[in-house]
């Protein structure tokens, strides 16, 4: 079977202070954090979800909040830059919000239909902010930081750096399943299942750049998602006859996952939408406590004395009793301490 992918499900990069990763993605971009947890194979570190209202696949930016981490290198064979869409005519509003956090950002143009916001966060991740002529029919996380008409609707797409793209763009479309819709010299776009925003990836070829160093500031691995566990095992069976090296399927709690390093470097994960964030707390509480998984949950008090201490603003959880329901309904949804 070739397996094809519906789109994006997230990105999971390597911060530094927690604290400061919890401001900035919440305030500063007005995402909600969906679960404070830990990193399953180092639970002395934090794993910090956020996305909308309730952790829908495409919406979700992951990390991993190291502390006193070294920074990275960006450069080939890493997920270089990670983009969030927002709807067409906000750039200027969101340029006046970094503005006032006392984060540089720029505006550009970067096709007839797209408009760009580029800044970085705290510990130097690249992110753009995608203002598409392209509808983005997905509902935003109305936070108290930004309001519904600027805000967010979840990942817009990623740009993998790549040495050689050939090999890179292979993988994507023979393995995953996406599909090319535009290519300029030395980039290649490609979408996934309806397209548009949350299903596009571009493909940079960079053959002279430096190779990218994984730490601080920098994208770990990138997902894609698969609806079920019952897909995933089919496609990781197709994709170890295919001769990848595939890690057996993890259980990440809130979905499963499984991992292989494509040609140019860049880590995959393969996740599954189902069951969602909201298996271990109810929809309105996202984000408030530490949630564990059963085989950790003896080792809490240690683990609780080993991450450092935290604050999760009072606007991550505003979501009106009404609307529950609803979102309630739609679930969410490596080697060596990678989810």
């Amino acid at each position: 079977m070739t397996a094809h992918t519906t789109g994006l499900h997230h990105v999971t990069a390597i911060a530094g202070d927690p604290q400061a990763n919890i401001d900035f993605y919440i305030r500063g971009l007005g995402l909600r954090l969906v679960k404070k947890t830990v990193n399953f194979d180092d639970p002395s570190t934090y794993h910090l979800y956020y996305g909308d209202d309730a952790g829908r696949p495409g919406s979700l930016m992951t990390f991993f909040p190291w502390g006193q981490v070294a920074p990275g290198r960006i450069g080939s064979g890493q997920s270089t830059t990670t983009a969030f869409s927002v709807p067409e005519g906000s750039l200027g509003w969101w340029q006046n919000h970094f503005r006032h956090l006392g984060v540089e950002s720029s505006i550009s143009r970067t096709s007839a239909d797209e408009e760009r916001l580029s800044l970085r966060d705290p510990d130097g991740l690249q992110l753009d902010l995608v203002a598409s002529s392209t509808s983005d029919p997905r509902n935003p996380w109305d936070s108290s930081f930004v309001p519904a008409e600027h805000a967010v609707r979840g990942q817009h797409s990623s740009v993998l750096t790549v040495t050689d793209p050939e090999h890179t763009l292979r993988v994507l479309t023979e393995d995953l399943g996406l599909r090319i819709s535009d290519e300029a010299p030395g980039r290649t776009r490609l979408q996934a299942g309806v397209g548009g925003p949350g299903n596009i990836v571009d493909v940079l070829a960079d053959p002279a750049g430096p190779y990218g160093l994984v730490a601080g500031g920098t994208v770990h691995h990138i997902a894609f998602r698969v609806p079920d566990k019952a897909t995933q095992e089919l496609w990781r069976q197709d994709l170890v006859e295919r001769g990848f090296a595939v890690t057996a399927i993890l259980d990440r709690q809130y979905f499963t996952s499984i991992y292989f390093r494509e040609p140019g470097g860049v880590l995959f994960e393969i996740a599954t939408d189902t069951p969602g964030f909201n298996v271990d707390e109810p929809l309105l509480e996202l984000g408030r406590s530490l949630k564990l998984p059963p085989w950790l949950e003896p080792s809490r008090e240690d683990i609780e004395a080993s991450v450092a201490r935290i604050e999760v603003p009072e606007g991550n959880n505003t979501l009106a009793e009404g609307e529950a329901s609803d979102a309630a309904t739609v679930p969410s949804g490596q080697p060596g301490g990678v989810a």
